[in-house]
């Protein structure tokens, strides 16, 4: 046969019932698992309402596989690599059953979501599991590398600098706002830049409810050189911690999120109006999560400091009565 007579390859595309389907998985995710998202997803409209879901089922499948504890290291990379091989086959219109990659790559095409930005949630998530040092942030064509070691002892401080860990930051929560603002529509390239910060501030209210968490784990997020500072060190959060010495450096983490909330209440003029309540809702419950870890004096030791449904539901109630007026 000549080359002008090949056929021509027509791109896969799934039937609407499949995608009804992918898109209900994806909500069933959202809900059982996006105790804070989920909320604020309420109060969109419906396609906005699913494309979220989407994104945050791809994200909780890259969470899950970076935090499987029954597979070392190499094999989470390795699994991580294949999860993100997946969805660029899916993107290139070929044929796929896993509703999450379905769901998501027809939101990324319904609301013009850039794939590298997809990538960079995956390989976020990957920095994790690998020694930060040996990723290339700007070759995204690469399997994600596998770390040096297959067991890290004990506890092992991520970053040594705070601008270390904004790019960690960035790449699972700023990326993520980036995500959502295609989502909920904007045009003013200034809004980018406040998508970021407002993701920074929601990283960094996780990084401090969780140290207790991160450090069962073996992972201690809070920056070498700000623990350095206040005389503390990672193996002080091996047995009880004295919350009384973490309570200064929890404080300027606070701070400095602080400063990134008020991109947040910036950010709201310049998305779509029908997505506003939704993105009040979200920085709301974010930043009353922070002020009530404040309240305990920064225990976040003693037991997991969450809102409650009831604290949650009054902030859902306020979105929907801007939806509404």
């Amino acid at each position: 046969m000549s080359a002008g007579a090949q056929p021509v390859l027509i791109p896969w595309s799934p039937a609407p019932a499949q995608l009804t389907m992918a898109y209900s998985v994806c909500r069933g995710i959202t809900r059982t698992n996006a105790k804070n998202f989920y909320y604020a997803f309420l109060v969109l409209p419906k396609h906005k309402r699913e494309a979220l879901c989407a994104v945050y089922a791809f994200m909780r499948r890259c969470d899950d596989i970076a935090d499987d504890s029954s597979l070392s290291l190499q094999e989470r990379c390795f699994k991580l690599s294949t999860w993100l091989a997946a969805l660029h086959r899916v993107q290139q219109g070929q044929p796929s059953d896993d509703p999450i990659l379905l769901a998501l790559t027809d939101a990324q095409r319904r609301h013009t979501i850039p794939a590298g930005l997809l990538d960079e949630l995956a390989m976020g998530t990957a920095m994790d599991v690998m020694d930060p040092a040996v990723m290339d942030p700007a070759d995204q064509t690469q399997p994600i590398p596998v770390p040096a070691s297959s067991a890290v002892p004990g506890l092992t401080v991520q970053y040594r600098t705070f601008d270390d860990l904004k790019l960690y930051c960035y790449r699972v929560a700023s990326v993520v706002g980036l995500v959502c603002i295609h989502i909920f529509g904007y045009r003013d390239p200034a809004a980018e830049s406040l998508a970021e910060q407002c993701g920074l501030a929601f990283q960094l209210t996780n990084i401090i409810r969780d140290v207790k968490e991160d450090a069962a784990m073996g992972r201690v997020y809070l920056p070498e050189e700000d623990l350095a500072k206040f005389g503390l060190s990672a193996a002080d959060l091996l047995s009880t911690p004295d919350v009384a010495r973490f309570r200064p450096l929890l404080a300027l983490e606070a701070d400095r999120a602080r400063e990134f909330y008020q991109a947040g209440e910036q950010l709201l003029p310049y998305i779509s109006e029908d997505s506003r309540p939704a993105l009040w809702v979200l920085v709301n419950i974010y930043r009353k999560l922070l002020e009530k870890i404040a309240a305990r004096q920064y225990d976040v030791f003693s037991g997991k400091v969450t809102l409650t449904v009831g604290e949650k539901l009054r902030v859902l109630a306020k979105g929907f009565l801007q939806r509404i007026t």
